[in-house]
This record gives structure tokens, C-alpha cells and sequence, in this order.
């Protein structure tokens, strides 16, 4: 069941991808480039009917695996994936949720619904698989996982432990694997981030609205898969920010407290 991609292979042709938050964003997007490039498709994301509506619109071979990642059987779900073209070369986890809330607000419940979606479910799908299939793994993390933002302390949280685990991934077995930290993408991220409630923020902020659609960062993941990077940074002011973080700490902590989730800035 397991077949690696070789480095420097640029074509996607009748390779297997398993894609995890698939319905929307950059999954989404993904999911649209690679059924262009003929690449088999799995896809798993909470909605049923947005994955079957997605897979109406793919011209390639799809299989919808539709599954609550806060809660799934994830060794039921990982062997459907596996059975459903005889195999696995590359797993996307692009699934995620956000946080609009401030730390002092933030009851744990909050902290463990992040940590589940976005660190525990890509790591238990890791594991079931790394006994059986040595696929590519691309993980969807973010440039909050690089350094700290307001209103984003689980979310950051949740994206440095994510880069944590994957990283040592890297250097601990002859497993292939692609960290992307894009910056703000033109996505419901903000939409459907969770507040200090639990409830949904529904507010779409300014900068996430203007960030970089998610075609393109699609096109820039895909580019860095093939070329086998082991870490992609995808941004634009974020990026300034994040040398910053590394060369000029002081001025870093200075701008990063001006701003606020709550001015979408």
C-alpha cells in the first residue's frame, strides 16, 4: 500500500492524495488543482453535501470520506482511506479552525476544541498511517505557528505544537513531509473561528478578506510539494513580521501589540 513520490516529481498523474478540509479554503483549492492534474482524490472535510458538490465538479476519480474530525474514529477512517484506491502518496491536512478570543476570556474548553481539530486529529491520522504508508504529508499550519498574534493564543497554540510534531517528523523517520505557514488567505477562516463562547465569530475580518486568494496559495503549496521543501512560507506583511520576531525582537513585540482581532487588522 505504499508508494512514495520521488523527489523532483512534478506530476501529480493518477497519484493518490488524501485531502482533510476539503469543503473550503485552501483544501478546496487544492483539491480543484490536483483533480486538474489528474491526481485521485479523498476527500474528508464535516459536510457531506459541500465534499459531494466539490466532487461533482472534479473530473478525476474522488472519493468523499465525509467525517467530524473534532470526534472521529480516526483508525475506522484512515483504513477507508487507505482501501479507497489501494493506498495513500500524499496526505493534505488542511482542515483547521481559528480563534477570535482574548486570553484572559478563553475558557480551556475553547483551548481543547483547537488543539483537537488543528494538532490531535492530523497527528492521530499520522500515526495510523506510519505503520502501513510512508506518504508525503502536507501540513497546513501558519504563520501564527511561527510567532505569536492577539486574540490567537490557541490557535498559535495549536500551529506551534502542529509545526513541533511534523518537524520532528522530518528528522526522526524517512518520512516526506511539506510544513506551509501561509499568512492571511482569502478563506472563511475568520468566519467560522471559534470566540471565547465557542460560538462561531461570523465576522469576515478586513486583512483576511484582502490576504492572498487561496488559488494562488494553492499553486505556491503544490510548487513547494513538488520541489520537496520541508518548509513553505506563504505571506505578505506577516512575513516582515515574522523577521522581525528573529532579528529585531523588541520592535516585533512593539508593532504585534498594536494590533487586534477585534479591528481585523
Amino acid at each position: 500500500m505504499t508508494r512514495v513520490m520521488h523527489e523532483n516529481d512534478t506530476n501529480f498523474t493518477g497519484k493518490v492524495v488524501w485531502i482533510t478540509g476539503a469543503s473550503s479554503g485552501i483544501g478546496e483549492a487544492l483539491a480543484v488543482l490536483l483533480a486538474g492534474k489528474k491526481a485521485k482524490l479523498i476527500l474528508t472535510a464535516r459536510r457531506e453535501a459541500a465534499l459531494m458538490a466539490l466532487s461533482d465538479r472534479l473530473d478525476t476519480a474522488v472519493k468523499v470520506l465525509a467525517a467530524d474530525l473534532y470526534a472521529a474514529d480516526f483508525q475506522a477512517l484512515t483504513t477507508a482511506a487507505l482501501a479507497a484506491f489501494g493506498g495513500i502518496d500524499m496526505v493534505i491536512h488542511a482542515a483547521g479552525i481559528g480563534q477570535r478570543s482574548l486570553a484572559a476570556e478563553t475558557p480551556l474548553k475553547v483551548y481543547r476544541q483547537l488543539m483537537e481539530i488543528n494538532f490531535f486529529a492530523p497527528v492521530a491520522i499520522t500515526g495510523c498511517l506510519l505503520p502501513v504508508c510512508k506518504a508525503h504529508m502536507v501540513v497546513i499550519g501558519s504563520m501564527s505557528g511561527l510567532m505569536g498574534f492577539p486574540g490567537r493564543t490557541g490557535y498559535a497554540a495549536s500551529k506551534h505544537a502542529l509545526k513541533g510534531y511534523f518537524e520532528t517528523l522530518q528528522v526522526e523517520q524517512d518520512v516526506p513531509v511539506t510544513i506551509v505557514s501561509p499568512g492571511r488567505v482569502q478563506t472563511n477562516l475568520s468566519l467560522s473561528a471559534i470566540t471565547a463562547s465557542g460560538e462561531a465569530h461570523g465576522v469576515m475580518d478586513e486583512a483576511q478578506a484582502k490576504g492572498i486568494p487561496a488559488m494562488e496559495c494553492a499553486l505556491r503549496i503544490l510548487k513547494g510539494v513538488a520541489q520537496k521543501k520541508k518548509h513553505v512560507i506563504i505571506a505578505r506583511k506577516e512575513k516582515y513580521l515574522y523577521w522581525l520576531h528573529w532579528w529585531w525582537p523588541s520592535m516585533y513585540y512593539k508593532i504585534a501589540k498594536k494590533y487586534s482581532f477585534a479591528s481585523g487588522k
